[in-house]
């Protein structure tokens, strides 16, 4: 069997490791629980479970159990009827039905309510639901993935986790290594990113300079893969060179590695401030919209990249309030 690894980068041991755990299990039902810090791919690496297993051809249903309200999350789960609370004007069907035949990954379950647990619990047991409001039962066939960041085993310990639970979804446990224990992997994923990047905003290629490339490795990534990948486009905007230096590095990689970032070499000396002009909008084939878009997107990344992302301080260089700051992030879809 070929391993579709559905765009995962890496040829680390401890990537490799995944991969032959994957093969394996991808072809049978069992139940899988991925475990691994935050932005580290959980969701890649099961949509790979998926497309390498029996049901590929099948939905692939996922659910962030963290992002819905309590209150909402059974009824997105199990479905409901009509009527059975105020806005239900009709019947609905939940992720469950919807991935019969398929899988459902429940993402983030450990942040899932106890009450809701009990009812996974029954979907593993009996393979069965009820929707909300209803009074028949109906039989779904899936195969169920979950993930979390959390220790679930401590949170079983601390009485926020079914046991019964934690042991029926721990039958395959799949751990995704942090960045930070992939090595060269850093490097692969960097120059993966920098070229979806690059290629998206038409700039010539970056590369990475050697001793950048070296603080890179040595870093810890606590963001892991999504620390990584956000890094990556704010230097598809804001880097100037054609590689990425030590000074274009954030501060908190330098910081780690003990190193203060280099002086920039003095300022040619200049008559003063030099306004926009129609040459410079032609000379960039862009219309006036367009440019200052480009304008506000570029200051709004280095006033990020000054602050080390706090938007608080970001904000406070800019002369905006926070609230405006995160409106115009959010607008331009920069998730830094």
């Amino acid at each position: 069997m070929n391993l579709k690894i559905n765009g995962i980068i890496g040829e680390s041991p401890a990537l490799k490791d995944v991969f032959k755990v994957l093969l394996k299990v991808a072809p049978t039902d069992s139940t899988v629980l991925v475990t691994g810090e935050s932005g580290t791919g959980k969701e890649l690496l099961v949509r790979a479970l998926h497309a390498n297993s029996q049901r590929k051809d099948k939905p692939f249903v996922p659910i962030n159990c963290g992002a819905i309200p309590r209150e909402l999350l059974e009824s997105e789960l199990f479905g409901h009827e009509k009527g059975a609370f105020t806005h239900a004007i009709r019947t609905r069907p939940g992720r469950f039905e919807l991935a019969d035949g398929g899988t459902i990954f429940l993402d983030e379950i450990g942040e899932m309510d106890l009450t809701l647990q009990v009812k996974i619990l029954r979907v593993l047991q009996e393979k069965e639901i009820e929707r909300v409001g209803g009074t028949s039962i109906k039989k779904v066939n899936v195969r169920i993935v979950a993930a979390t960041n959390r220790d679930l085993e401590g949170e079983v310990k601390a009485g926020r986790f079914r046991e019964d639970l934690y042991y029926r979804l721990n039958v395959i446990p799949l751990e995704l290594p942090p960045l930070r224990e992939r090595g060269g992997d850093v490097l692969l994923l960097a120059q993966s990113f920098l070229e979806r990047f690059c290629g998206a905003k038409k700039r010539t290629h970056l590369g990475i300079a050697p001793e950048a490339q070296a603080l890179m490795l040595a870093y810890s990534w606590p963001g892991n893969v999504r620390e990584l990948e956000n890094f990556k486009e704010r230097m598809s905007i804001l880097c100037d060179g054609s590689d990425i230096a030590v000074g274009d590095l954030p501060e908190r990689i330098l910081a780690e590695a003990g190193r203060e970032r280099p002086k920039p070499p003095p300022a040619p000396v200049q008559a003063g401030f030099v306004w926009p002009t129609i040459k410079d909008l032609r000379e960039k084939d862009m219309n006036l919209k367009q440019f200052l878009d480009a304008m506000e997107e570029r200051l709004l990344l280095e006033a990020l990249q000054q602050s080390d992302g706090v938007k608080n301080q970001a904000a406070e260089i800019l002369g905006i309030k926070r609230t405006t700051l995160i409106e115009k992030l959010k607008k331009k879809q920069l998730d830094v």
